[in-house]
């Protein structure tokens, strides 16, 4: 997979973002950081990718199992204000919609618990590698 974040303008913060040069989505500063608050920020995608993940986990699993969940909201709050210390919060909401039994509501919710990106946001090292690469230069 390939992402690339482009600078809109250099006036300010809104960035394009390509994921596999086939979607298109958009980043920006918070008013308050000095953007115009036109698209989500980062810490916002991150807190997408988990509840995004869990919905189609969830959904996906059901599906295999003859579960009948007709659908699912999946809310993430997050606080951030101890993350300079090392700790970012995340809370997640599920609700599942369709007649489901209590064990298969708890089932849903275990399977929302091994999601792939819950398990690499907690349990897995990221090595992040950044390098300079050899652009256009502008005068």
């Amino acid at each position: 997979m390939t992402v690339t974040v482009t600078t809109g303008s250099s006036a300010g913060y809104r960035h394009a973002i390509k994921v596999n040069e086939r979607h298109e989505l958009f980043t920006d500063m918070p008013k308050a950081h000095g953007g115009e608050g036109s698209a989500p920020e980062p810490h916002d995608y991150f807190d997408v990718a988990l509840g995004a993940c869990k919905a189609l986990t969830v959904t996906q699993y059901a599906r295999s199992h003859n579960i009948p969940l007709s659908g699912i909201s999946v809310d993430v709050s997050s606080d951030n204000s101890k993350e300079r210390e090392g700790f970012y919060g995340m809370t997640v909401q599920l609700t599942l919609h369709g007649t489901l039994t209590d064990e298969q509501r708890a089932k849903l919710l275990a399977i929302a618990n091994k999601c792939p990106l819950h398990k690499l946001m907690t349990t897995v090292e990221v090595k992040i590698e950044t390098r300079l690469n050899q652009g256009a230069l502008t005068q």
